[in-house]
């Protein structure tokens, strides 16, 4: 399929905001291709040494690009983004940054990493460390809508419309769901990852440029997206639980909240939700399907105020599945 229309780096923003023009325009079904630099904004490059981080500017990282307007997209909707391309960088870079990660009290001393990305063999290498050798696993961290408030939205951390959600699973192959908060979406996506674990410890992944190619779709009635939500198919491997998820696909919900606990209970009530609207069941059985079955794990932990967890289902447990 053609794309209809490319984002490139000069479409760069740093904030969530219905008032952003649209940096293109189309109509769900349609395909848009992104060029989107690394986290850093450009402040870490391949030559770069741990002195890059003494001068690092908070102020400019982690840019988003778009936004791009859907037409007929309304609040109420869901937004399908289908992820079917990732192609990352040669390279990429990790870091400990003082007063940022779950450990920071146990690791204050900044450390930058350049990672070599093999785009052949799919694997990542450091230069001095032959002990280590990482499958590549790409993903966008961020991907999201404009708010329904005139207030603008910091791109950091997590909002129930999308942002920085750093999930792992939203590989090549998977589907995320958004819930539109005002006209046309206004969909924006950056932040590639060539690899990461749930919860992103230390602050960040393997932080590399990307270029995606997305497929967007307008899903009307779908109430229960108040949050992302994602699925995995059966073609996809996913990066955590039992071999049931992989062989079957599955469905996720998340939820966000100022603590684990509270998060936890927003992806499970949300999970629940698309059950009841989905799968016909009622919310006493759901919940104890949710038990049986679903998968809770920390996606984020590290994006505060917010932390970000998510509920998956087996989409083999259902007879139509």
């Amino acid at each position: 399929m053609t794309p209809a229309g490319h984002i490139g780096r000069n479409h760069a923003h740093l904030r969530w905001s219905k008032n952003l023009a649209p940096a293109q325009t189309i109509t769900s079904g349609e395909t848009i291709t992104f060029d989107a630099i690394d986290s850093s904004n450009g402040q870490i490059t391949p030559d770069s040494d741990v002195r890059a981080l003494s001068a690092f500017d908070i102020s400019i990282a982690n840019p988003v690009f778009g936004p791009v307007f859907i037409e007929d997209a309304q609040p109420g909707d869901a937004l399908k983004v289908e992820i079917l391309a990732l192609e990352t960088a040669s390279w990429g870079w990790s870091a400990v940054i003082p007063n940022f990660g779950l450990l920071s009290s146990d690791f204050p001393h900044a450390s930058l990493r350049i990672w070599h990305l093999d785009r052949t063999t799919q694997t990542a290498t450091l230069p001095d460390n032959d002990r280590v050798r990482v499958p590549l696993r790409p993903f966008l961290g961020c991907m999201g809508l404009a708010p329904a408030s005139d207030a603008d939205l910091s791109v950091i951390p997590p909002n129930p419309a999308g942002g920085n959600i750093d999930c792992c699973d939203l590989t090549i192959g998977s589907v995320v769901y958004l819930p539109v908060q005002t006209a046309g979406a206004l969909f924006s996506c950056g932040d590639g990852h060539a690899v990461q674990g749930h919860g992103e410890v230390c602050g960040t992944a393997i932080e590399t440029p990307i270029k995606a190619t997305l497929r967007f779709e307008v899903c009307k009635g779908q109430a229960w997206v108040k949050t992302p939500h994602y699925e995995i198919p059966a073609s996809v491997s996913v990066s955590a639980g039992n071999a049931a998820l992989s062989q079957s696909g599955r469905y996720a919900a998340t939820g966000l909240g100022s603590d684990l606990v509270e998060a936890s209970k927003e992806a499970v009530r949300s999970v629940i939700e698309w059950m009841v609207a989905t799968r016909g069941l009622s919310r006493v059985d759901a919940y104890m399907l949710a038990s049986v079955v679903g998968n809770l794990q920390i996606v984020e932990a590290v994006n505060m105020p917010k932390y970000l967890v998510s509920m998956a289902i087996p989409l083999g447990v259902f007879i139509d599945a």
